[in-house]
Parts: C-alpha cells; structure tokens; sequence
C-alpha cells in the first residue's frame, strides 16, 4: 500500500497543478491494485474533491471564476452523474469504459495543450442548450465510472474556443467538485461496504498533500502547457497499462 500512496501522491501533484483531480488515474491503479471494486469509485471521487478543493479556491480568489461559462455545464451534469453513480455496472464492462475513457482525455491533452497558455486566443459565446447538453453527457459518463469530468470538459472547451485559459481551467475544476460530491450520492445508493473507507485514510492524505504541491506548481513556478503535457503523457501511459491488462 505504500507504493500507492506514493502514486496517487504524485498523481494528485500533477493533476491539481492543470486544475483537474485525477480521478481517472485514481481508478485505474485501484482496479490494478486489485482494491475491493465495490468501494473505488468512490474512494476515487473522494480523492477528487481533496485535490479540486484547493484549485478551486485558489482560481476563484484569484478572480478567475466565470459564472456565465460554469452554469450551463453544472445544470446538465449535476443530476446526470447522481443518476450514472447510481447505476450499477459490471467490473468487465467498467474496465473497458475506463480504457476508453482513459484513451480520450489522454489524446484530447496532448492535442491542446498548448492553448493552455494562449492568453490571446479568441473565444465565443457558446449556446446554452448546448452547453447544458455537453454537461449532461459528461455527467453522465462521470457518473458510471466515477470521475469528476474535468478532464473532458476542458479540452472541449479549449476545443470549441468557449472562453479565455483562465475561465477554462477554473470551470473544469468546479465542475469536477460539484460531478464528483453528485457521483458521490448516487454511488452511495448502491450496496456500498462504507466502513471500509476508513481503511483508506493514507490515500486521502496522499492526495491532500500532493494537491497542496500541485498548485504551487502551478500557480508559481512551471508553464501550465508543460504541466498539460506532463499530464497527458500519464494518462496515456495508464492507459497503455489498462489495455495490456485487458488483452492479458
């Protein structure tokens, strides 16, 4: 348990200094932890808002919190990941939605990390049903598998020019807050073990520490695009690893 500590330390180092949680990489070295798949999810979701908790205070004292750009996409996912969390999911189809998962975001980084650090890149107003609607897919999806979304929505952002850097960054972080505490309740509606998240105490001060680290890297010392960089070749490279272990 001490090497999961240490990797989910430095996961939540370099997921909170890009403003995500880590609750994709979380599940995947769970699942290959062989951790009790009843409870990981929601260990994962826990260890989200530990990490975004902090970006998020630090990106909305900074004033970098956009009210008009978070709203829409908060109204479609809230009830959509409460109504995914709550639906049961076997482990094997589980396994190969989180590769999938895992594949996406870690592709959708790489190709826009670099606008991670455009401060004169043009955006537009996006309509909100359509924003409502990208919400709503992405709780959901957040919802199953038990992530804070974050991770998909700002490269979507970036992708679609919804908003300056610093409006993207701070909204997927909030996102992930409020997808991970509505992922929460609907995986509590299962027949969840709950006592033994206790058991699990180490992770969670693991990933309060590194989340600490992460957003000083970002905020004082290292270009966010690196750290996006940086990020997406995790992800990518913990996807490599889930799908060998499916093919095996």
């Amino acid at each position: 348990m001490i090497i999961l500590s240490i990797l989910f330390f430095v996961t939540s180092i370099l997921y909170s200094s890009v403003g995500f949680g880590g609750g994709s990489t979380y599940l995947a070295l769970l699942l290959i932890w062989k951790i009790p798949y009843y409870i990981f999810p929601v260990i994962a979701l826990c260890c989200n808002i530990i990490v975004v908790s902090g970006n998020c205070f630090n990106y909305t004292k900074a004033g970098n919190l956009n009210l008009k750009l978070l709203l829409p996409y908060l109204i479609g996912s809230i009830p959509f990941a409460f109504i995914g969390g709550s639906l049961p999911i076997e482990k094997s189809f589980f396994e190969i939605l989180l590769f999938i998962v895992l594949a996406l975001a870690g592709f959708l980084l790489f190709f826009k990390f670099k606008s991670y650090d455009d401060p004169n890149q043009t955006y537009r107003k996006i309509p909100n049903l359509i924003s409502i609607i990208i919400g709503g897919i992405l709780g959901f999806i957040s919802g199953i598998v038990g992530i804070g979304g974050g991770i998909f929505l700002s490269p979507i952002l970036f992708l679609i020019k919804a908003g300056k850097p610093k409006h993207i960054v701070t909204t997927a972080s909030i996102f992930i807050l409020i997808n991970s505490i509505s992922g929460i309740s609907g995986q509590l509606t299962k027949n969840l073990v709950l006592t033994e998240i206790h058991n699990y105490w180490f992770l969670f001060l693991a990933v309060f520490i590194g989340g600490q680290i992460g957003n000083f890297l970002n905020l004082k010392i290292f270009p966010t695009r690196i750290l996006i960089l940086v990020t997406a070749g995790l992800v990518i490279f913990v996807a490599a690893k889930m799908g060998l272990k499916l093919l095996i």
